[in-house]
């Protein structure tokens, strides 16, 4: 060999060592990436509001809201809330941002609504210049989705689900190659299995509430059949009924949604553990796109630059490489643009070859 070709040979060898570094040491070989459209760290760490339950405006059947998801203390309400997360998350993973103990979690886009908060989750990167709306415009960023997709170990193993009609275009699945079902999309030609035409024919039949955003229940059950059929090592999924019941001022609605999610999650999470293609190989991403407003109380509903705090977001991290801290309340402070870097880290992808990223969450992978 060739003193130069043997130099290149060298180069590339130390490239894709460093690119591949953490394999060897990871167990995790599957990542599931999960966001709540809207969801507020105050209902994450506190649950249900007292305030907002006892509005009439944003709680018209108080009584039965009371009876399900009203305790004394904060840390009783989040669990009747959200069992999966205090429950297992809790006990078995991370939860990042509650700001009653000092411990913080922030977008850094300076937008604070969806667009630019997806892009930024999947980007590992703010691009306030050029994601600037909610406009269904390609993104010129690459997503961590299509970065993974490129890559020959994980080619055809990398999919989308979403509820909101404009992820085909954050993710640029033109572009991209990355599947995403998301919205209301027809029943593609060819073969599709009797669950997923099932799934598609009622999509199609059951009136939606909105016009961009399908419900939940579809999105969730679609990302669980390809799960199940296509095994895919990077999945992404964005619940988004909480956003839409949130701007709709149904408080009662979005926190039904929000236990409802809670349920989704639960009900992924046993089934991997189930599947030997995922169990003990998988870790579970989840956060939102922004947070919400609170003073005065009808900014609940509202978020975007103009109101205060509706950057402020929460994370939580379950899976074989991410110590069991439960809810971290050192003084801390995370961002969004770190989501990407972390499922990079997991999937045994140097952070660096995404070019300027956040760097990935300390903690969530816990080299061994």
């Amino acid at each position: 060999m060739k003193p130069k070709a043997a130099f290149l040979f060298f180069l590339l060898v130390l490239f894709g060592s460093a690119i591949f570094a953490q394999s060897e040491t990871l167990k995790t070989e599957n990542v599931i990436l999960i966001t709540l459209d809207g969801m507020r760290w105050q209902e994450i760490y506190g649950g249900i509001d007292s305030a907002l339950l006892h509005n009439e405006t944003y709680t018209p059947h108080s009584e039965g809201m009371e009876k399900m998801f009203w305790a004394d203390t904060p840390e009783e309400r989040r669990q009747l809330l959200l069992p999966f997360f205090w429950n297992t998350i809790a006990a078995e993973g991370q939860l990042y941002g509650n700001r009653w103990k000092g411990n913080k979690v922030n977008c850094s886009n300076s937008m604070w609504f969806s667009y630019p908060g997806y892009s930024e989750i999947l980007c590992g990167l703010a691009d306030d210049e050029r994601i600037s709306s909610n406009d269904k415009i390609n993104n010129p960023n690459k997503t961590i989705l299509e970065i993974i997709n490129e890559q020959p170990a994980f080619k055809g193993k990398v999919a989308a689900f979403g509820s909101w009609d404009v992820f085909p275009y954050i993710i640029n699945a033109e572009r991209s190659g990355v599947p995403v079902n998301a919205g209301f999309p027809e029943k593609p030609e060819g073969e599709v299995s009797a669950q997923e035409a099932l799934l598609y024919e009622l999509q199609s039949q059951i009136p939606a509430e909105w016009s961009s955003v399908r419900f939940d229940a579809f999105t969730h059950h679609f990302a669980k059949l390809y799960l199940q059929e296509k095994h895919p090592r990077l999945t992404y999924i964005s619940y988004g009924e909480t956003d839409d019941y949130a701007h709709d001022g149904a408080y009662d609605r979005y926190i039904e949604s929000a236990h409802r999610t809670d349920a989704f999650i639960a009900e992924l999470w046993e089934y991997i553990q189930q599947d030997p293609f995922y169990a003990g190989k998988t870790t579970i991403l989840i956060t939102t796109d922004h947070g919400r407003g609170t003073q005065p109380i009808e900014n609940w509903r509202h978020h975007g630059s103009e109101i205060p705090d509706a950057g402020q977001i929460w994370i939580a991290a379950l899976g074989p490489d991410t110590k069991a801290l439960g809810e971290v309340t050192t003084d801390r402070q995370s961002y969004q643009n770190q989501i990407a870097a972390t499922v990079a880290a997991l999937l045994g992808i140097d952070h660096r070859s995404l070019g300027k990223v956040g760097q990935p969450l300390k903690g969530v992978v816990s080299i061994k």
